[in-house]
């Protein structure tokens, strides 16, 4: 039998302005996953998530973490899940060692047992040796990833990543990657948001795309790779591009030699360059303009 980390049934969310922000939200999270919730700008992510910490109150429907319904047992709950969210909201005054013994305090952990497992974290995030600096102190790099080892002082089963590596540079982006898989092989269940779909194809399992407070994609990772429709390909050649009828899809001219080019997925680029040679057109360079889920996002959240 499936164990699922979270299970969202019928969820729907009205503020009391009249504002409808979820509508019949259903999505499961599987024990063990890097799970995707995606979505633009005010789609429904942050209320989503604001619910299930139990900081925004549902209109109806169920929510559970590991089996437990989130309105019956709101301690048990929250002593499951670690939060990271997209704002700083750390206490810029205390060292940074300090503030995490007192949030392993109110998870019950011992001074002894906060120290470790700090030592622990900070030493995986590369931190320990800015342990008695106090968040000012810190590059906003060192911010985020002191946000991670808080979410995890209290060892939950589930943790949730709200913009992760927003605004750190790319090779930290990358060491945060590596440190997220080693914590979800140790068997923590990762739901991440995410504006950079590499980070959700890199990392992800499966994945929710939410769009009007309604789900308009749930499937695995491996799916959208093989179901993808249309690809782009930003196209350069050795002449000028006159005939915008080359293709019969949507060419877009950027400049005299070259071309934003949207064809079908199972058109090949030998295919593509080809229709060009028989316009006496020579391909210098073909480039691919985005990733499959980028196509998939864009396609589902441009309507």
């Amino acid at each position: 039998m499936t164990k699922y980390a979270l299970e969202i049934k019928h969820l729907n969310k009205t503020y009391r302005n009249g504002v409808i922000a979820l509508k019949d939200i259903n999505l499961s999270v599987e024990d063990g996953d890097i799970f995707a919730f995606l979505g633009p700008n005010g789609a429904g992510k942050s209320t989503v998530i604001g619910i299930i910490t139990t900081l925004v109150n549902i209109t109806s429907g169920e929510v559970k973490v590991y089996g437990k319904d989130i309105m019956q047992h709101p301690e048990i709950t929250k002593q499951m899940i670690g939060v990271v969210p997209q704002e700083y909201n750390l206490n810029q005054f205390i060292p940074i060692i300090e503030t995490m013994v007192n949030i392993g305090g109110y998870f019950g952990l011992s001074k002894k047992q906060a120290l470790s497992k700090t030592q622990e974290l900070f030493e995986d995030l590369g931190i320990w040796h800015k342990r008695e600096s106090t968040p000012r102190e810190l590059s906003g790099g060192m911010k985020r990833r002191l946000m991670i080892a808080r979410a995890l002082i209290h060892n939950p089963k589930l943790l949730i990543l709200d913009e992760p590596t927003a605004g750190v540079d790319t090779e930290l982006r990358l060491t945060m990657w590596d440190f997220f898989k080693k914590i979800n092989n140790d068997g923590v269940t990762i739901i991440l948001t995410t504006h950079y779909l590499e980070e959700a194809e890199r990392l992800c399992k499966n994945l929710s795309i939410i769009h009007h407070g309604e789900v308009v994609q749930n499937s695995p990772m491996v799916d959208i790779m093989s179901s993808s429709r249309k690809h782009t390909y930003i196209v350069r050649t050795d002449s000028k591009i006159t005939d915008k009828n080359i293709f019969e899809e949507n060419i877009n001219i950027i400049d005299d030699k070259s071309c934003e080019l949207t064809v079908d997925n199972k058109t090949s680029i030998t295919e593509i360059i080809t229709k060009f040679n028989q316009s006496n057109i020579n391909v210098i360079d073909i480039l691919s303009k985005r990733n499959k889920l980028e196509e998939l996002f864009i396609e589902l959240t441009q309507k």
